[in-house]
């Protein structure tokens, strides 16, 4: 089981992204916590926004009002919408998948906004 994020790119600053994390021959994402994170250069990673399995929300203040968080359990994924985007939202975006199952990072896909 792997967890596939996707949607990943360059973009001029206050344009939008949208980001998907998909498991491949699973239904993992749909019984998880699933959890986006991010690594700016020279940074530490950062927690950006969670989904319970429940379908509660959360975010990190810098993303507040510009990013959501959301589930499609029909399709098994998860997707972050990136609105407004700023200089400082670039970096690897990895999703994580917290389950009874088993804990799983993605490989990360790059966002890189410019001005």
């Amino acid at each position: 089981v792997q967890l596939v994020e996707s949607g990943g790119g360059l973009v001029q600053a206050g344009g939008s992204l949208r980001l998907s994390c998909a498991a491949t021959h699973s239904n993992i994402v749909e019984i998880s916590d699933i959890n986006w994170y991010r690594q700016g250069p020279g940074k530490q990673r950062e927690l950006v926004a969670g989904i319970t399995e429940e379908g509660e929300t959360a975010y990190a203040d810098s993303v507040k009002g510009r990013f959501t968080i959301s589930r499609n359990n029909a399709e098994n994924t998860v997707y972050l919408q990136m609105n407004s985007l700023k200089l400082e939202d670039t970096g690897v975006y990895y999703c994580y998948a917290h389950s009874f199952i088993a804990d799983l990072w993605g490989q990360g896909t790059q966002v890189t906004v410019s001005s």
